[in-house]
């Protein structure tokens, strides 16, 4: 908790605060990469260019302070961001220079308004960020056997095959040891050396169930996309890249809930290795799954779930093609009050930003409690910018 002088003074000066976030993120960036370089490694550059990664930042810091001037919990998002941290090997010494540069932003962008006791009251506000996520991800890289100086290994690409068509699957086997274990949901972080562009770090998440002699990440390459376009267009068998071990805390629950996936594009990733963990090792359990496309030639891993959900004791399967619908498929948009919801139910999203909003505000609306809908956000995590009405019992990686 903040103390309570430091409480006064940020509650007084968050609206200030929330209003030049976003320029305070810049500063800070901008100047800590002067003068660190070798952190843009750490960094995906294509949300810098477009400020994705400021406004998260800024997000995710306004969040943190309102919590504590609020005594509202905050854990979802700290654990939701340790882990992301600890897939990239961030280390608790990082968080010193971090600190400074940003104390540093805020008195730039704010200037005379900055009075040594509104900067020692952010400090505190940084300082009590820093030990709960240092706290998080020390835990993550004990369970996990991790030393955070060495957090990626090479794995060798076992196999690659398109799994729509413009979506590839890469297969991969460590160099050395066995793959290890993960609960479907998790993801790594794959790491690349490209020219001209340096070492570049990405998230992708592990789309099939645990228990595989290689790791499947599945690749849409987006238009500008660095990492993204390498790994669909040049990586080959053979080939090697490093990787962390798998990391994420929007996993699968082992209740026997009805279960509710609801993805879109890409977002499907999670949902294969769901469907498949469940027809494993829990077919009682009933699912409803539910996908936008924009075509069927797009629509990643159909056979797959349907081959799953076959295995099944109570299996729905809900599809949405913007063109193309054919007999089988529902056509347009999709539709979200039209998603059945069992009582007691389950929902995993993971999608589009505004197609995941649109989903839950129907689920909410219609009766879902907020603790029971979960969701993924592949790149930077900008629902924090909308505050706790967004990541109200929300985790993802």
């Amino acid at each position: 908790m903040l103390s309570s002088s430091s409480a006064t003074v940020v509650a007084a000066t968050l609206p200030a605060v929330r209003e030049a976030a976003v320029d305070i993120s810049k500063h800070f960036y901008a100047t800590m990469f002067a003068d660190h370089p070798g952190l843009l490694d750490l960094f995906n550059r294509g949300n810098q260019a477009n400020g994705d990664q400021q406004r998260a930042l800024a997000g995710a810091v306004i969040a943190f302070a309102q919590s504590l001037v609020d005594d509202v919990p905050v854990g979802p998002v700290l654990h939701r961001i340790a882990h992301k941290h600890a897939s990239l090997g961030i280390r608790p010494e990082q968080y010193t220079l971090v600190g400074r540069y940003l104390l540093a932003a805020v008195a730039h962008t704010l200037g005379a308004a900055v009075t040594p006791e509104v900067e020692a009251a952010w400090d505190e506000v940084y300082w009590l960020f820093a030990v709960r996520l240092i706290e998080a991800e020390t835990l993550l890289y004990q369970q996990n056997g991790v030393d955070p100086a060495q957090p990626h290994t090479p794995w060798r690409v076992v196999g690659k095959y398109d799994e729509a068509h413009d979506a590839v699957s890469l297969l991969l086997a460590p160099e050395s040891g066995a793959v290890p274990p993960h609960r479907p949901g998790q993801y790594v972080t794959v790491t690349v050396d490209l020219p001209g562009a340096g070492r570049q770090a990405r998230q992708y998440t592990i789309s099939h169930g645990a228990g595989h002699s290689a790791l499947r990440i599945t690749v849409r390459p987006v238009q500008g996309g660095l990492v993204s376009n390498f790994l669909a267009d040049q990586l080959t068998v053979g080939d090697s890249v490093d990787m962390s071990r798998p990391f994420g805390d929007l996993v699968l629950d082992e209740d026997m809930s009805p279960l509710i996936l609801v993805s879109a594009g890409i977002g499907i990733t999670p949902m294969a290795a769901m469907i498949e963990h469940v027809a494993r090792a829990q077919p009682l359990r009933p699912v409803v799954a539910v996908h936008a496309e924009r075509e069927p030639g797009r629509h990643a891993f159909h056979g797959h779930m349907i081959r799953h959900g076959a295995r099944l004791h109570s299996f729905e399967h809900i599809r949405y093609y913007e063109y193309e619908a054919g007999p089988s498929a529902r056509s347009g948009l999709i539709r979200p009050d039209e998603i059945p919801i069992a009582a007691g139910a389950s929902a995993y999203l993971c999608g589009p930003l505004p197609f995941m909003r649109d989903v839950r505000a129907s689920l909410l609306r219609r009766g879902m409690p907020a603790e029971r809908i979960r969701f993924e956000v592949f790149g930077a995590d900008l629902w924090s910018t909308d505050a706790d009405r967004l990541s109200s019992g929300a985790s993802v990686g």
